[in-house]
């Protein structure tokens, strides 16, 4: 497997990444994990976008989902005609909150060219890729995701607080993509996000075994986030920049 770091950013866009957008490809099949607003240019710096075979949304907040929008513009009206539809899994009411972003009626709402499919906790398949998805502790309904291809596996935590779940689905991973927007010497709301050492916390109880930071808030300093988690993870660590590419597994 390979992961393309599209968007990093926590929250909002930051000065040099996009917000949150990972690309995933194993055996040709392109696999978008959310398209947070900023995405969609960030990505034809990697590929072509109509290459893209599928996109997941961890979660509706617009700063993992809002690029959907524009990517519909992208595929519906293309020069050439509308673009074959792909499938977008996210969390319920997905086709309509993104329609209802757009202002358009829900039906047929963007369903002309995303074929939506809502998830629940359990196993499916996207392509070459064995997923795993639960939910994971956010003010909405978020889920988190682990994917496994020839050996190979990797875990992204999307938004989250503490929670067992996220410690479940990054169990023996390779590369655990984990969150962490908070930083531990500032009061923050509970249940919503992961400081440095949280996600370190997390990393160790899964016996992961590389912990790559992000949705990395702007107004952070990256270096005191980067230092929470390796006091908690003793394995390595980097942060998610957006262009970096990771190969995992193999």
């Amino acid at each position: 497997m390979r992961l393309t770091i599209i968007g990093s950013s926590g929250s909002f866009p930051g000065p040099d990444s996009p917000a949150s957008c990972y690309l995933v490809e194993a055996d040709g099949f392109r696999l978008l994990l959310d398209m947070g607003n900023g995405a969609l240019g960030a990505l034809q710096r990697h590929v072509d976008i109509y290459s893209v075979d599928a996109v997941y949304l961890s979660h509706l907040h617009a700063d993992h989902c809002f690029d959907l929008c524009s990517y519909w513009v992208a595929r519906m009206f293309h020069p050439d005609g509308a673009k074959p539809r792909i499938p977008v899994y996210g969390p319920s009411g997905v086709s309509e909150r993104v329609a209802e972003a757009y202002g358009l009626d829900p039906d047929p709402g963007m369903t002309e060219v995303f074929d939506f499919h809502e998830l629940t906790p359990g196993t499916l398949g996207i392509g070459p890729f064995t997923v795993r998805v639960d939910r994971v502790n956010h003010p909405v309904e978020a889920f988190g995701i682990r994917l496994e291809h020839n050996g190979a596996s990797m875990a992204y935590s999307g938004d989250t607080g503490a929670c067992d779940s996220l410690v479940d689905l990054a169990s023996d991973t390779d590369l655990f993509l984990c969150e962490a927007a908070f930083q531990d010497h500032v009061e923050h709301p509970k249940d919503m996000h992961l400081t440095g050492s949280e996600a370190g916390e997390h990393a160790s109880r899964a016996r992961t075994r590389s912990l790559l930071l992000t949705h990395l808030v702007p107004w952070n300093d990256d270096d005191v986030t980067l230092a929470e988690a390796r006091s908690t993870y003793d394995g390595p660590i980097d942060l998610a920049r957006s262009g970096r590419t990771h190969t995992i597994g193999g």
